[in-house]
């Protein structure tokens, strides 16, 4: 189905256009009539299938059809997210997509400015993305009040259930106006007992939708494994960059600091790359991504979370630096190749911190991923070289390197071979005590 045959507002459509959207994925295909009517939609679907698309898109036609209330620290739009990654790429994407809107939109989560975020909740919020700690600390101060909302999102309800905010998720939801008297949308990888409760006791008689999990397509990529120790990592990727006959590269980091690191490691090896994180901004991120897509940027470095939504054809290769520890992030991430008939290669690494995940990995896609040992003549012997290098640069060309008759290190500046170093304190020998005692002076 396409967005175009769909019967959607002016400044929605525009939205949709400027994101690049036209066909609809199925999660979207089966939940946007429904929710277009005005029904209430409990979804089963994966991450990465297109859903934040399926919600915001009625919220936003839900809002744009109705007035905005007089009190101004009161959100029309709740939407819940278990961690702070998610409601950041929430707000992105609702950025993106309801850029000709006018609505108001914020996210609140922990581990930023608090009274930043406290007083840009009192400003006329219309839809308001957030954890459930930091919604509750807000409410319970009377920051902001729920008695106005008309959509209400629970986005990866499973998660909020394994993580033990399911106490929070009720507090928050008992506090919204009746069921009758919003639209409500859950969304989750399974729709288990306990999600279905959950919609029954909040939601108004939703439609029920589930997706099929994503099946891996291996006919078109090649999967290979390495065993390889952490502190390696960075000289067997350097050196498959060297093997490899790539185009453009996609690398997956488990986390932020770890995907920052890397690419600072890559551009001082004098590699083209750059990444997308959590903490960086929509516009930045869309120009990084402009830049991966046209050719420009021939390595990008991303998360998980924040690699959401990249849609990249010509993607030669994905490389999974770190092991992904949820066996369906495996198969979002390779998804990223072999795209539009092409094939693709997905290289991963398996390191001491994350192998454990490799059983769950193979169990789920249902076949044993190929394994090549990372032989001596893999590894890079130029990272030590390349690193001095840009360090060299950086000094103006002035330091030279250490010759081999030179030492360097806790014994202080260079010296010659057998020479003592200036700096080392002489030992006084003290003789040993004369028995018959002091001689007279």
């Amino acid at each position: 189905m396409r967005f175009e045959s769909l019967s959607l507002l002016e400044p929605v459509r525009k939205g949709i256009e400027a994101a690049g959207f036209t066909e609809c994925t199925p999660i979207q295909a089966e939940a946007l009539p429904p929710a277009l009517a005005g029904r209430d939609v409990a979804g089963q679907a994966q991450t990465g299938s297109g859903k934040t698309a399926a919600f915001l898109i009625p919220l936003f036609a839900r809002l744009l059809g109705s007035k905005r209330p007089t009190i101004p620290s009161a959100p029309r739009a709740l939407i819940l997210a278990p961690t702070r990654e998610l409601a950041v790429q929430i707000l992105w994407d609702a950025e993106l997509l309801g850029q000709f809107t006018g609505l108001a939109m914020l996210a609140v989560y922990g581990g930023v400015d608090y009274q930043k975020q406290r007083d840009a909740l009192q400003k006329n919020v219309d839809i308001l993305v957030g954890t459930p700690g930091r919604l509750i600390d807000y409410l319970k101060q009377g920051v902001y009040e729920l008695s106005q909302i008309q959509v209400l999102v629970v986005d990866e309800a499973d998660r909020m259930f394994d993580m033990g905010f399911i106490k929070d998720l009720r507090f928050l939801l008992r506090r919204l106006p009746p069921y009758h008297k919003r639209q409500s949308f859950l969304f989750s990888a399974t729709l288990s007992f306990r999600e279905m409760e959950l919609s029954y006791e909040f939601m108004n008689n939703p439609a029920r939708i589930a997706i099929a999990p994503e099946q891996v397509t291996v006919d078109r990529v090649e999967h290979l494994l390495f065993h390889v120790e952490k502190r390696e990592k960075l000289r067997l990727l350097l050196g498959l960059l060297k093997r490899e006959e790539w185009e453009r590269i996609l690398i997956f980091s488990n986390t932020k600091i770890g995907a920052e690191r890397l690419t600072e490691r890559l551009k001082r090896q004098g590699y083209q790359a750059d990444l997308i994180s959590g903490d960086i901004d929509q516009r930045k991120r869309l120009q990084i991504i402009a830049r991966f897509k046209e050719g420009k940027l021939p390595i990008l470095v991303a998360t998980d979370v924040a690699s959401r939504g990249l849609h990249v054809e010509a993607v030669s290769h994905v490389i999974n630096y770190d092991l992904p520890q949820d066996p369906e992030d495996y198969v979002h991430r390779i998804g990223r190749t072999a795209r539009a008939g092409a094939a693709g290669k997905a290289i991963s690494f398996a390191d001491e911190e994350y192998v454990l995940s490799l059983e769950a990995i193979e169990r789920y896609i249902g076949f044993k991923i190929p394994v090549e040992w990372a032989e001596a003549s893999l590894l890079s012997l130029d990272v030590v070289a390349d690193a001095y290098s840009a360090a060299r640069r950086g000094l103006g060309g002035q330091q030279k390197p250490p010759s081999p008759t030179q030492s360097r290190g806790p014994a202080g500046p260079s010296r010659k071979p057998g020479e003592r170093p200036s700096n080392r304190r002489r030992r006084h020998r003290t003789s040993p005590p004369d028995p018959n005692g002091p001689r007279p002076g």
